[in-house]
């Protein structure tokens, strides 16, 4: 999924050109700040020091959000299991103490956004109310 990036001024930004060239290549990469550089295009820095930094830090971002997917889709897995258990045994589909419990660890834990990841991984897990 594509989505447009937007800079410090709220304008959009969109750092791949919009038209293919007419001999059929890639499209051009232009930076934001009109430099051409390709370190640049891809961290916003003509600095070398500053680009390299960078791109390690986001090398360890995309690492952590793998891990991230990959421990949503584990979670949902087993709260759907539960669920399942839980109503073959005669069960009710939800426990609210239960979801008020983890509502509330995240809310200590990580304040109004927390609420707000919470209500997402139980949805992913016991489906929409």
């Amino acid at each position: 999924m594509m989505t447009d990036v937007v800079e410090q001024s709220g304008n959009p930004s969109r750092p791949v050109a919009e038209q293919s060239p007419a001999n059929g290549s890639e499209p051009a990469v232009v930076s934001p700040s009109g430099g051409d550089g390709p370190g640049e295009a891809r961290t916003g820095t003509a600095e070398p020091t500053a680009a390299a930094r960078i791109v390690q830090i986001r090398e360890r971002i995309d690492e952590i959000d793998h891990a991230l997917i990959s421990l949503w889709q584990e979670r949902a897995t087993l709260s759907q299991e539960v669920g399942v258990t839980r109503m073959a045994s005669g069960g009710t589909r939800l426990v609210l103490s239960r979801e008020r419990e983890i509502l509330e660890r995240f809310r200590t834990a990580l304040g109004a956004d927390g609420t707000q990841l919470a209500l997402l991984l139980l949805r992913a897990g016991r489906g929409p109310l």
